[in-house]
C-alpha cells in the first residue's frame, strides 16, 4: 500500500513538472484516484470499476471508454494485446475489424475454444490519441492494472500478441524472433509470445508459423503434470 501511494505521488509530481515545463505557474486542485491510494481492489470486478474511473494519465481526457478486459474471469488462457485499436474503441468490442476476426478464428479453429473461454485484455486500457504511440507515463499508469488482472485470474498460459505486448509485459528488449513461439517461464506462469493478428494480415506467408505457435499454446493448455 505504501508503494502504491508513492507511485501515485510520483505520477502527480510528473504531471506538475510537465505543466511547469510548458509555462504553467498555477493549476487548480484535481483528484488522482484517491480510492486507489487508500485501498487495493479485492476482486477483478472492483479492479474493472477502477479502470473505468481511472484518471492517471492524459488518455482519460480523450478516451471514448476504458476497456478493462473481456472473457472468462477464471480462464486458463490469458491473452494480452498492447493497446486498444480505433476499431475496438469505436465499437466497444474486443474482437473488432479484420484483426479481431482473425484472432477469433485462431481461438476457435485451432485452439478449439470460444472467446468466452479465454480472457483478452490490453496493456494500455484506453485508445491512444489519434495515431500516437503511448508514452512511458501512460504505460506506467496502466501496467499495475494488468499485473493485478493476471494475479486475480491466475491463468495456466499467458499469450502476448506482438512484440510490443511481449516487451512491455516482460521488460525483455531482445530480438523478438528469438522468443516468438517459445514457452517461457514468466513468474509462476507459462508465457508464449506470438505474432499479432494484424501483422499476420500484412504477412500471410507466416500463416504456417502462426499455426505451429498456436499448437504450442494448445499443448501447454492440455498439459497436466503428474
Amino acid at each position: 500500500m505504501v508503494l502504491l501511494k508513492s507511485y501515485q505521488n510520483f505520477v502527480l509530481l510528473q504531471n506538475l513538472y510537465r505543466l511547469k515545463a510548458i509555462g504553467f505557474n498555477y493549476i487548480d486542485h484535481f483528484d488522482i484516484n484517491m480510492k486507489q491510494i487508500g485501498t487495493e481492489p479485492s476482486s477483478l470486478e472492483e479492479l474493472a470499476q477502477e479502470i473505468t474511473q481511472c484518471h492517471l494519465c492524459d488518455l482519460s481526457k480523450s478516451r471514448t471508454q476504458s476497456m478493462s478486459g473481456y472473457g472468462n474471469t477464471h480462464a486458463d488462457l490469458f491473452i494480452v494485446d498492447y493497446l486498444v485499436s480505433p476499431a475496438q474503441d469505436s465499437s466497444n468490442a474486443y474482437y473488432a475489424a479484420r484483426s479481431g476476426e482473425t484472432l477469433k478464428k485462431m481461438i476457435e479453429n485451432v485452439l478449439r475454444l470460444t472467446v468466452e473461454d479465454v480472457y483478452l485484455t490490453h496493456i494500455i486500457k484506453c485508445k491512444p490519441l489519434q495515431a500516437n504511440r503511448p508514452s512511458p507515463s501512460e504505460f506506467n499508469s496502466c501496467k499495475n492494472y494488468l499485473f493485478s488482472q493476471i494475479k486475480f485470474i491466475a491463468p495456466k498460459v499467458i499469450v502476448t500478441l506482438g512484440e510490443e505486448a511481449y516487451t512491455h509485459l516482460t521488460g525483455d528488449n531482445g530480438n523478438f524472433e528469438n522468443v516468438r513461439g517459445h514457452v517461457i517461464d514468466y513468474k509462476e506462469y507459462k508465457l508464449v509470445p506470438i505474432y499479432h493478428p494484424q501483422y499476420l494480415l500484412r504477412n500471410p506467408e507466416l500463416k504456417k508459423v502462426a499455426l505451429n505457435d498456436l499448437k504450442t499454446i494448445k499443448s501447454c493448455l492440455n498439459f497436466n503434470p503428474i
